[in-house]
């Protein structure tokens, strides 16, 4: 209903050269924060189990940065297609997956690596 709202009452603007840009450098994060997952062999579904706490790569900035990847490829794309709709959207997407996925996957991190989970968490921001 949101959606359908903005998408015929909100202009439709945006740039479909600074989006391109902006979900490139998504991309590169997320293949960084990927490659890293597969560097010290652990699952990158956070259905699965981890086997190690990932710290290095772009971890060392983010806590989330497939997350930040995904953000940016969403934003990326809501301006290379001049969807407004999509960007008045983000923060409620953002909020579901604060509350649905990120504090459910730390509390498992905490419990499953302790002490050494949150010094990480305690140096290193969650979103950048």
């Amino acid at each position: 209903m949101i959606g359908y709202l903005c998408r015929h009452f909100l202009p439709r603007a945006g740039s479909p050269p600074v989006g391109t840009a902006i979900a490139v450098i998504g991309m590169i994060i997320g293949a960084f924060a990927f490659a890293e997952f597969l560097r010290v062999k652990t699952h990158v579904d956070p259905r699965k189990p981890a086997t190690a706490l990932v710290t290095s790569g772009p971890y060392r900035f983010s806590r989330n940065p497939i997350y930040v990847a995904t953000t940016l490829l969403y934003i990326g794309a809501a301006l290379s297609f001049r969807i407004i709709s999509a960007l008045v959207l983000l923060p409620l997407a953002l909020i579901l997956l604060e509350f649905g996925v990120i504090r459910r996957e730390e509390r498992y991190l905490e419990q499953k690596f302790g002490d050494r989970y949150r010094e990480y968490r305690s140096s290193v921001r969650r979103w950048i």
